[in-house]
């Protein structure tokens, strides 16, 4: 049987779609549950599972699997599992080390509305840029990729994604600047007119 998966690999290789699609129902519904036992989220399973049959389709070429086609699946979305869990406690953190500055501000108290302003802002921002220069500052901020993983993954330079991420953070600082600056002019004019 295991010799079944093994062929079915090496037709996938050689670009037989039809073989790819067999490991995809065979093992699709099996990668998700597993990938689901650690992040305890389905829809976040399904995208890594999504994106782990992607890849395996994007670098068939390169893929040589000898002896588990099983194995080889399961260990690749655990490992993307993982990945998924840290760069998602690197979001938690970056969002909260970014209230808590925010937070810092002397004279400065936000309330839940501000809070949801200030989200809504570095949103519409970050739509606002082009969109590797968006791409590269979620990947590197949120997703928590350094700089090399981020330009082997969108095949780029280095220097590539340290100009845009440059970029990125000129818009924001010159967005967020002019929030605050707003608010603090705002939490003067209470001060005075009270």
């Amino acid at each position: 049987m295991a010799l079944k998966w093994i062929d079915s690999q090496r037709r996938t290789r050689n670009d037989d779609i039809s073989a790819f699609e067999m490991l995809f129902r065979k093992y699709y519904p099996l990668l998700v549950r597993y990938s689901c036992t650690f992040t305890h989220d389905m829809d976040a399973a399904e995208e890594i599972v999504q994106d782990f049959f992607f890849n395996f389709w994007k670098n068939r070429k390169e893929i040589n699997i000898k002896f588990s086609v099983k194995s080889y699946f399961y260990r690749s979305v655990r490992n993307n599992t993982l990945k998924y869990l840290e760069a998602l406690e690197v979001r938690r953190k970056y969002a909260t080390s970014v209230i808590e500055g925010a937070r810092e501000a002397p004279g400065y108290e936000q309330s839940d509305v501000e809070l949801s302003e200030l989200h809504e802002l570095i949103e519409e921002t970050l739509e606002q840029m082009p969109e590797r220069c968006s791409t590269i500052f979620r990947m590197s901020r949120f997703g928590g990729l350094k700089y090399e993983e981020i330009a082997g993954e969108l095949s780029v330079s280095v220097k590539t994604v340290e100009a845009n991420m440059g970029k990125a953070l000129k818009m924001l600082r010159e967005k967020l600047g002019r929030y605050y600056n707003s608010v603090a002019r705002l939490e003067n004019s209470r001060k005075y007119n009270n």
